[in-house]
């Protein structure tokens, strides 16, 4: 299957993408800029990183169909945590960053029925690295 997860149906892959780009969007508007999407490596993929100021910003993008913002923010559990941390370390050693500041953000994206443009509830900083090579040991 091109373009996507093969374990996913496609319009799992097409609601997540979708959610993908508004978080993008949105972080733009913020100020922040997109250095890349999906980041992929053999720890697995981050959603989106950015640049927010002098700071790396791993961004990690829940999105529901409903108006619950809480419940899929609520999904990046202590396992999830781990590994983002693990993907993070993995880009900012490979890219030369480790000086650099880095933070995770989540942003719950829902799309509420008969909306065109979904809700984004933005939790900066949401969780610190997690693990035994945490970021800044």
């Amino acid at each position: 299957m091109a373009g996507g997860s093969p374990g996913k149906p496609w319009w799992r892959r097409w609601f997540g993408t979708r959610s993908e780009r508004a978080a993008a969007r949105f972080l733009k508007r913020l100020g922040y800029r997109i250095v890349a999407r999906n980041y992929i490596c053999p720890q697995g993929e981050l959603d989106l990183i950015a640049v927010d100021r002098e700071t790396v910003v791993f961004v990690e993008v829940r999105s529901t169909g409903g108006e619950d913002a809480s419940r899929p923010a609520a999904s990046v559990d202590l396992n999830k945590q781990r590994r983002l941390t693990d993907l993070a370390l993995h880009f900012l050693q490979r890219h030369r960053l480790l000086h650099q500041s880095a933070r995770f953000d989540v942003l719950a994206v829902s799309w509420p029925d008969g909306r065109r443009e979904p809700a984004i509830t933005h939790y900066r900083d949401a969780f610190p690295a997690v693990g035994r090579f945490q970021m800044y040991s």
